[in-house]
């Protein structure tokens, strides 16, 4: 039994649900509806990445999610006039920033805060005014860390994907080496006052490593998961990661 104290925030990202709705052109599968199905699992926040190009979820999802839930809203957008236009108009509780190329199939790597600080000390100071907690997702690089604290950000997600898909190539050693520097990485912004997160690419099979990171109290995991309720529903599935995470965590 993993304490309260010591119990670790899974966040789940509903995006790819509306991928399989938008493949069809249809109205199913409805991306609330499994967020209210990951509520009910116990999911700690529902992640959404609203994008540019609308690839997946629309707008009208971001309003029936804040709407809907009763669990915190988790706003991934990039860092434009446009998405902070409808931030403000919705209010969520979180506004995690991320880099965003139209030519990606996911999200590739963190901001450079470093190099855009007065730009996204700009972008984020009316979304703290608004009562929105504001996350930037970056790799490991300390530079990223102090940036993200000098302009303000109460929040640093971890990015994982180089990690996971070292793991998943089975280079073992050099996904070790990835890991420690997640590690190094969590307890320097945890020493610079920000709350940490970390997301992407997780699995069963890689995420325990991640979850034992003591100064890591959120994680955010959602393609593997959507594609595992395929086979096992949805409940089953966070259930699943949970008990992995608190198995790590204990």
């Amino acid at each position: 039994m993993v304490s309260a104290l010591l119990r670790q925030r899974l966040g789940i990202n509903i995006d790819h649900v509306a991928t399989v709705r938008n493949a069809r052109g249809a109205v199913w599968p409805d991306p609330l509806r499994a967020a209210l199905l990951a509520e009910a699992a116990g999911a700690d926040g529902i992640t959404a990445h609203l994008r540019e190009d609308r690839r997946h979820i629309r707008d009208s999802d971001m309003e029936a999610l804040r709407a809907g839930i009763g669990i915190p809203l988790n706003f991934e957008c990039a860092a434009t006039d446009e998405m902070a236009a409808i931030i403000l108009r919705l209010k969520p509780h979180a506004v995690c920033l991320v880099p965003e190329n139209r030519a990606e199939r996911t999200t590739e790597g963190g901001l450079d805060v470093a190099s855009d600080g007065n730009r996204l000390t700009d972008f984020i100071t009316p979304l703290r005014e608004a009562g929105c907690r504001v996350s930037m997702f970056i790799g490991h690089d300390p530079r990223q860390i102090e940036a993200s604290a000098r302009i303000g950000a109460a929040v640093v997600e971890l990015h994982t994907g180089h990690y996971s898909d070292l793991h998943a190539e089975g280079r073992m050693d050099e996904a070790e080496v990835e890991l420690n520097a997640l590690r190094k990485a969590a307890a320097y912004a945890h020493s610079l006052g920000l709350e940490v997160h970390a997301g992407h690419g997780l699995t069963y099979d890689n995420v325990a490593p991640i979850a034992a990171i003591p100064e890591i109290i959120e994680l955010n995991i959602g393609h593997f998961l959507i594609g595992e309720a395929i086979y096992v529903g949805l409940e089953a599935a966070i259930e699943e990661m949970r008990r992995r995470m608190d198995q790590a965590r204990a």
